[in-house]
């Protein structure tokens, strides 16, 4: 699997015959503007699709460590074996927004030690599903239970000090916020409105065309290329808690900017645990343009 799949190609494995590469769906509802609620859910879904949610199963409760802290090990694991998630079954997650809610799927599964080759993310999510007239069901999902084991640490994480020595090392830390609240001209749902100093903005809802698809991965490409994020080079990316951000990881992989052994660091706690410290430093404006001009 890439870490995208279309409608058409996850309806043709769906229809294939019952066995071990008929994907688990996961439905990914979250508190997020856009995304998929409970009720959505009970409305219509992907045949078989079992719903989880952003604040239920895939974070742990908000705190001093962010909005959406990484949930505790043995909570995602009851919630992936509730939703039939085995040990190597391919896994497509798909949501209602700009796909941001299903990447923070995407990405705990990797995190929890499922391969890389067999978890992606639904390109254009439920919208994407509809409007190809491939087929929907409001009749309760009943997956067999499955017995993954969850084993944390299969994807690098960032802290606030590795985040701010991403940017000392003359790195790239990308935020993953709409400009306003980047430049924090807005903060609707954090207490402190900025940015870390030195990180440079790269909105996860740019990263998807006007119909919800994701770009290509050429266009995908050199606008991460155009931020000077490479392989080898120190890198990271936050949001306000942990979820968009994760788009970007998503992102720099599918254009083939990293690899899945060299996935991009995600700053978890983002800048909703940034800002929970008054001791750390917050910058207000545009990016310094000379952090772009200074990379090849």
């Amino acid at each position: 699997m890439s870490p995208l799949i279309s409608p058409a190609d996850l309806a043709a494995l769906l229809a294939g015959r019952p066995g071990p590469d008929i994907p688990v769906v996961l439905d990914v509802a979250g508190a997020l503007p856009g995304a998929r609620t409970r009720a959505d859910h009970h409305a219509g879904h992907v045949p078989g699709a079992a719903p989880l949610g952003l604040d239920e199963d895939l974070a742990s409760r908000p705190g001093a460590l962010g909005r959406h802290p990484l949930p505790e090990a043995d909570r995602l694991q009851a919630a992936l074996r509730r939703a039939g998630v085995r040990p190597g079954a391919p896994v497509v997650a798909y949501d209602r927004g700009n796909g941001s809610v299903a990447a923070r799927a995407w990405w705990l599964l990797r995190w929890a030690g499922h391969p890389a080759d067999r978890v992606a993310v639904l390109d254009g999510g439920w919208e994407a599903w509809v409007g190809a007239g491939l087929p929907a069901t409001a009749e309760p999902s009943a997956p067999v239970p499955g017995d993954i084991e969850v084993r944390p640490g299969g994807m690098p994480v960032l802290d606030a000090d590795a985040a701010a020595g991403v940017v000392e090392a003359g790195g790239v830390l990308m935020d993953a916020r709409v400009g306003p609240r980047f430049r924090g001209e807005t903060e609707p749902l954090d207490p402190v409105a900025g940015h870390i100093p030195g990180a440079v903005n790269a909105p996860a809802a740019d990263l998807v065309g006007p119909d919800g698809r994701w770009l290509s991965a050429a266009a995908l490409a050199e606008r991460l290329g155009a931020l000077g994020i490479r392989g080898g080079e120190a890198v990271g990316a936050y949001c306000g808690s942990g979820v968009n951000a994760a788009a970007l990881v998503l992102a720099a992989e599918f254009a083939g900017v990293r690899t899945p052994a060299e996935p991009v660091p995600l700053y978890v706690g983002s800048w909703s645990n940034w800002c929970a410290d008054p001791a750390r430093p917050v910058a207000t404006g545009p990016a310094d343009p000379d952090r772009l001009r200074s990379r090849p």
